[in-house]
């Protein structure tokens, strides 16, 4: 049966055959027919944001915590330019989405004719998605939308954009009813890519051998579901676990088996454990820098590594590996597994693993003792209210770091239980993304208490996104380390340089603020107020602020972190050359 509907009706038609259930965005004159046909589907969900670059941040929100993909769309112009801030979090964090533009019509854009909001909207996002495309006829709609699926979600996964002029939007075409009707797995690949069964024998005959193993698990093991795996092989071979920031839960923080999360930040447990190690199992991960050191990726080739990923160009870069599997991370784990030899842990020598758990009990307990003494009327120390927190939050809820220096405190304090509940975004590193995760958490999960735990400059990024979530009646809790300062930065300044400029941040009330958006807002000063405030910030129902004033302490692990950052400097600016 033949439909005459527009391109917009069409695109709509194609993203529900996907599942998409959440669309981000700003409404906009343009994107008229869009929104329109969006009004008209019930299984869409339309959130509307203060700023565009907020949507995006969520559509990658929606696939960190649930699998799924989500929309952002941009009006045309400056709509497209504000996303590019949110699909930057989503490429550098491999986090699929589909980002949405609209443009001039078709007689004046591609190239371009000089009319108001003019932009080349492809050329702008091409560094940030892994593929985009002009859609310059509604016709061609199911055959670029299904290739922007199968381009986000094969290999290793990323954002891609579609850019619509606004008259192919509103173009009336006529389609037959079967082309909506399409299952995914007719265009795109559903399955999980296996490891060649020699590199498995290889694979296994390898770690048959290993007297020191250590497991890093990396995003790769979230994104294919591979946790238990990870979890069941750790146990059998009695192994270490290092999950990297984009695998935080995949084992908890009070397993037998965990060391730290994420590298280096996590103390001196990790660094014994690379040190230390013969042979290091890296599942579904990159090697991004907070997997460095001074001297590059902290596998080094004193080491026998043997590395997993689905993604070819992540094998042999930055590590140089002994054997590469390139293969989904669940069914590569499930091979090993059922290859490998049931007394897998017979080489293992037998302190190994309570040696590092001994060294990680250690690193805890230096932690949990900071802040205990500090003068009367003193600003908390971030170890203490970070331990607060932890402390105060319901076991099943969802909490997200954000912050440069916040972050690593709650990184190490936030108790974790399981994978997709806790959230992080290493690859951007961008301040401000937590409010829209945390939204976007609560939209999808509405039963459960979410939680950002950020740092007051990274919340001033996008703190105009409370009005979303008041608006949309998602109760967020926002817990803001407020030391009035960006601190790391101050620090810098100080002392390389014995300067500053532009680090104080004092004199802003976020509690004022977050009852002026018509939220719940208190100002927190002191340790045991921290989990009362907790208490009736989540009992109010409505989005939460709690403007917790701290004071600047360097994290243990900063020395270890800075480091990363003076990989091939020196081969650059001369032996003895500081790096700043």
């Amino acid at each position: 049966m033949a439909l005459q509907i527009n391109g917009a009706q069409a695109l709509v038609r194609l993203l529900l055959a996907e599942q998409v259930r959440e669309v981000f965005g700003i409404v906009g004159g343009k994107l008229g027919p869009l929104l329109h046909a969006i009004s008209q589907q019930e299984r869409l969900r339309f959130l509307g944001v203060r700023h565009e670059g907020a949507a995006p941040m969520m559509a990658a929100g929606v696939h960190a915590a649930s699998g799924r993909i989500a929309v952002a769309l941009g009006e045309m112009g400056p709509g497209g330019l504000n996303l590019a801030s949110g699909l930057g979090v989503a490429f550098n964090n491999n986090l699929p989405l589909l980002a949405i533009t609209t443009n001039q019509h078709r007689a004046a854009c591609y190239p371009h004719s000089g009319m108001f909001m003019d932009l080349d909207t492809v050329a702008l996002t091409r560094p940030i998605t892994k593929w985009n495309a002009v859609v310059h006829d509604a016709r061609r709609l199911p055959e670029l939308v299904r290739r922007a699926f199968r381009e986000a979600l094969s290999g290793r996964p990323g954002p891609v954009h579609l850019d619509i002029p606004q008259d192919v939007l509103s173009q009336s075409c006529s389609f037959e009813e079967a082309e909506f009707d399409v299952a995914p797995a007719s265009y795109r690949f559903v399955g999980r890519v296996r490891p060649h069964a020699d590199d498995v024998r290889r694979a296994a005959a390898l770690m048959a051998q290993a007297r020191r193993p250590l497991i890093v698990a990396g995003g790769g093991v979230v994104a294919s579901g591979a946790a238990a795996s990870v979890r069941a092989l750790a146990q059998r071979w009695q192994a270490p676990v290092l999950p990297t920031q984009m695998a935080l839960g995949v084992v908890a923080s009070d397993s037998p088996h965990f060391i730290g999360h994420g590298g280096l930040i996590a103390g001196e447990p990790v660094r014994l454990a690379f040190e230390r190690a013969d042979l290091v199992l890296a599942v579904g991960c990159r090697w991004s820098s907070w997997m460095w050191d001074a001297h590059g990726p902290l596998a080094r080739r004193s080491q026998r590594l043997v590395s997993i990923n689905i993604d070819p160009s992540a094998l042999g870069h930055p590590a140089l590996h002994e054997l590469a599997l390139q293969a989904d991370a669940s069914a590569a784990l499930e091979d090993l597994l059922a290859a490998g030899d049931a007394d897998l842990e017979r080489a293992v020598d037998s302190g190994w693993l309570r040696d590092l758990r001994q060294a990680r009990e250690a690193y805890a307990s230096r932690l949990a003792a900071l802040g205990e003494e500090g003068e009367p009327g003193e600003a908390m120390h971030p170890a203490a209210l970070a331990r607060a927190i932890g402390e105060a939050l319901p076991k099943d809820g969802l909490a997200v770091f954000d912050g440069g220096h916040t972050s690593f405190w709650s990184n190490d304090l936030t108790p974790v239980h399981d994978v997709r509940t806790r959230f992080h975004e290493p690859g951007m590193s961008h301040l401000g993304f937590g409010l829209p995760y945390a939204i976007a958490l609560q939209a999808q999960q509405p039963e459960r208490a979410v939680t950002l735990i950020t740092g007051d400059g990274s919340f001033g990024f996008t703190l105009n996104e409370l009005d979303t979530a008041r608006r949309h009646r998602l109760p967020v809790l926002i817990i803001v380390h407020n030391n009035a300062a960006w601190g790391i930065i101050r620090a810098g300044q100080r002392n390389a340089l014995g300067f500053e400029l532009g680090t104080a941040l004092d004199g802003t009330d976020y509690a004022a603020i977050a009852r002026g958006f018509g939220c719940h807002g208190e100002r927190v000063t002191a340790l045991a107020e921290v989990g009362p405030a907790i208490h009736r910030a989540l009992a109010s129902g409505l989005p939460a602020v709690l403007d917790c004033r701290t004071r600047f302490v360097p994290h243990p692990a900063m020395p270890a972190f800075a480091s990363m950052n003076r990989y091939g400097f020196e081969a650059v600016a001369g032996p003895g050359a500081v790096a700043h």
